[in-house]
């Protein structure tokens, strides 16, 4: 008799077919976005690493995951681009930090490591390499465990659907998200690229919320910013770390020629100033050129820039106009997008610099590198933003309400000018009266700042007591402004009418008369108005979030006080 593996229950089977999604998700995703980068244009650029300096690295016993009396053996931590895996599992706790001087590499090496760990899963249970940008992070407000998820939910709106955990009952304020169960049951590897976009204040109590997990992770930073929180706190704890080193002279000579035109048989236009800059290292024009492509982020932009036009000559970077390296650095930051829009209309390049600037200068005053769909419209000032509302739904009600009235007229015998007329007059009031109110309640409700979306799940039954409440609460303000604004509006409507009509009516008269219309017409507008909010609260998810206070999955259940967070 043989035994086998005992069956899967359906709760891992479906954790299985989650992770199998978000792992070919994430694949089709980072390779278009290896493309768009030119990574492999036509040869991946040289990045390498050796170990990292002591001061920034955990105790190898801790490391090496050692029990007591017995000696680590340190890994060999030295390797380039596609060796970043295989470096990763040589090291027992499978965390390690990658810290590296700004365009040297570190993202890219994040990238490819998400990649060749997406290509290496041989099994549903593997976890699932996703990339984190840390700027969005404030570890002082949200925790890891939440801050993970609710990244995933964001980024992959179908693992923010509810699961039932197994044996639980079945309520909505109960079940997990798929995002959660992913988490929980150690099915995703986090990439955290960019702890030094976290802002200052902020890193000591980042890494001090990192050291209070155990799970594999792979870290990017610049060495400045990581060093300097290691000294206000610690080193991330059970974590080697490897540090980037500058691309030397002949990673240039392997890779820049290999992606530029032929100028003849068997010479390309880099080949000038790859030979003057081995022959004259000690020229001044060699030094700032030598200094400036150490990093891939600038050679990148100089074969951009200088491999593929052939009204560029790249000997230009070994001229006088250059002082500095910081001008030579300027140069090619300047001209790198003028030359990606190259083959595009004029006016279209003309565009692009100033879309681009503002939208850094949107993400400057939110002080942050995380850009999101929903943050767009802040970067306009409130006043503008209330004034563009209200005009839009002015300009939308009153021409709907002129057409309409138009018709109603028309067809009422009041002939084709006269209809138009009043119809004008009505949507007129009407529009006003419209986009003064929805302006008004932007600017006070919404116009403080940006709102992430909230996620649409219907509900034929049920449902949980918050939301209930939520549904009386949106009901009883939707009846009250429907009501209020089809009063209004049908007041003012009256009153223009009447004064502009031949009639003469008094002023006393319209009111009377536009007030009985306004009381008839606003118990129709307040239902509409209040069951419409109040479905709101019955297509919106309930709060996933945790109160601060409840353990997590990611935390080391022996090494704290149960109370303790990640």
């Amino acid at each position: 008799m043989t035994t086998g593996h005992p069956p899967r229950s359906s709760f891992d089977t479906a954790l299985d077919d989650d992770a199998d999604r978000l792992a070919k998700s994430l694949r089709t995703q980072w390779r278009e976005e290896e493309k768009q980068r030119k990574i492999r244009d036509p040869i991946a650029l040289p990045v390498r690493w050796q170990a990292a300096s002591d001061e920034v690295m955990d105790h190898w016993a801790n490391i090496c995951r050692c029990p007591a009396g017995v000696a680590p053996r340190p890994p060999v931590l030295a390797g380039q681009l596609d060796e970043i895996v295989r470096v990763h599992h040589r090291i027992p706790s499978r965390r390690l930090v990658v810290l590296g001087r700004a365009g040297s590499g570190k993202t890219t090496l994040a990238l490819r490591f998400v990649l060749d760990l997406l290509a290496a899963r041989s099994s549903p249970a593997d976890p699932v390499p996703v990339i984190f940008s840390l700027a969005s992070w404030n570890p002082t407000t949200t925790t890891l465990h939440r801050w993970l998820t609710g990244q995933l939910e964001r980024n992959h709106p179908r693992l923010a659907g509810k699961r039932d955990r197994p044996g639980a009952a079945r309520t909505a304020s109960d079940a997990s998200t798929r995002a959660e169960e992913l988490i929980d049951n150690d099915r995703i590897l986090p990439v955290l690229d960019g702890f030094d976009e976290i802002p200052a204040l902020l890193r000591r109590p980042a890494l001090t919320a990192l050291n209070d997990t155990d799970m594999p992770l792979l870290l990017t930073s610049r060495r400045t910013a990581y060093t300097t929180a290691v000294k206000g706190a610690r080193a991330l704890t059970s974590a080697a770390a490897v540090e980037l080193i500058d691309l030397a002279l002949t990673d240039l000579d392997h890779c820049l020629p290999r992606g530029t035109r032929k100028t003849a048989a068997a010479s390309t236009a880099w080949d000038p100033v790859l030979s003057h800059l081995r022959k004259h290292p000690q020229h001044p024009a060699s030094i700032r050129l030598a200094t400036v492509l150490r990093t891939p982020l600038m050679v990148m932009l100089a074969r951009t820039i200088y491999s593929d036009a052939p009204d560029r000559d790249p000997w230009v970077l070994l001229t006088d106009e250059f002082s500095s390296t910081d001008d030579l650095e300027d140069h090619l930051l300047d001209h790198f997008i003028p030359t990606v829009y190259r083959d595009r209309p004029r006016a279209h390049r003309t565009r692009v610099p100033h879309l681009l600037g503002h939208l850094a200068r949107h993400l400057d005053q939110l002080d942050t590198r995380d850009l999101a769909w929903w943050q767009l419209g802040s970067t306009l000032p409130r006043w503008l933003r209330t004034c563009l509302i209200g005009l839009v739904a002015g300009l939308a009600f009153g021409l709907v309400d002129t057409l309409v009235l138009w018709f109603s007229f028309w067809y009422a015998g009041h002939g084709l000018v006269t209809g138009l007329v009043k119809g004008l007059l009505n949507g007129l009031s009407f529009g006003f009266t419209s986009g003064l109110g929805f302006g008004l309640v932007y600017g006070l409700r919404y116009g403080h700042g940006a709102r992430e979306p909230s996620r649409a799940r219907v509900r034929l039954r049920g449902g949980t007591k918050e939301m209930r409440k939520e549904f009386v609460f949106r009901l009883a303000i939707g009846l009250v402004g429907g009501f209020g604004f089809g009063f209004t509006a049908w007041l003012v409507d009256t009153l223009v009418l009447g004064l502009t009509g031949p009639d003469g009516y008094g002023l006393m008269t319209l009111l009377a008369h536009g007030s009985g219309v306004g009381l008839r017409a606003g118990l129709p507008y307040g239902l509409a108005v209040g069951l419409t909010f109040a479905l709101t609260a019955v297509l919106e998810p309930p709060s996933t979030s945790k109160p601060p206070s409840a353990p997590t999955t990611c935390c080391t259940p022996t090494a704290r006080p149960p109370s303790s967070i990640c």
